[in-house]
Order: C-alpha cells, then structure tokens, then sequence
C-alpha cells in the first residue's frame, strides 16, 4: 500500500509544495512545530533513511540543506533544525525545523495556520530558492 507520502508525490493528496526535482520533493508540514516547518521526502518508497543508497542519502542532504537556506531565509529563527524520525509515515523524510528555543525541535508544541498561511508561506520560501 503506498504511504502517505507516495499519495502526496503522485498527486493524490494536496500539499504546499516548496519543492521540487526528479528526486525529491519539499512541502510544508501540515502539523507544524513552528512556522516554515518543512518535509524533505525522496520520491522513490523507503521506509528507512540508511536503507537509502549512498548517493541517494547524500542526494538528500543536498536538496534538503537548500531548503533549508531558503527557509532561514524567509523565516525570522535563529537557526534552522534538522530531524530524522520516520516513525510516523514509513517513508524517509527529513524534518527541517526553524528554530528559536529548544522547545521548536519537540515534536509535542504545535503552531496553527490557515490554508492561506500555508500557501503564502510555501510560495515564499520556493521563491528564496530560485535566488
């Protein structure tokens, strides 16, 4: 059965898509930790990241490292964090977080937004990322 993710990729389900390759995609977390919260997901099913192939792995580290450029960018933090956790959709995803307090990188404080929240926030990080 294909995940949540799958469903995503193949355009079944909506998302706020910041990004985009071949390879891999980048949308905004609809449960988010903080604003800008971002899923870097390779298109290709694996449920666990260091089940990915070497070059895919370092792959994905580049395309998510550019987003998170784009989101520190866009989004007022002191950092941006990065998680790894997959136990919730069984399909490799990193988690690029911006970060102001430790707190930000717990997966149990969550921020809400509206759909139009989402959309102008997903349009303006994809726009750092053709700078």
């Amino acid at each position: 059965m294909a995940t949540l993710f799958t469903k995503i990729i193949e355009g079944e389900i909506p998302c706020y898509k910041v990004a985009e390759d071949e390879n891999f995609i980048a949308f905004l977390d609809i449960n988010p930790n903080s604003k800008g919260h971002t899923l870097c997901v390779p298109k290709e099913e694996i449920d666990k990241i260091f089940d990915m192939g070497e070059h895919l792995y370092l792959q994905l580290m580049q395309f998510s490292r550019k987003v998170a450029i784009a989101i520190g960018k866009t989004v007022p933090c002191k950092r941006v964090g990065m998680a790894v956790v997959g136990l919730e959709v069984p399909h490799v995803h990193v988690h690029l977080i911006p970060l102001n307090e430790m707190d930000d990188m717990r997966f149990t404080k969550k921020v809400n937004m509206t759909s139009e929240e989402f959309q102008r926030l997903a349009d303006a990080i994809a726009d750092k990322l053709k700078v």
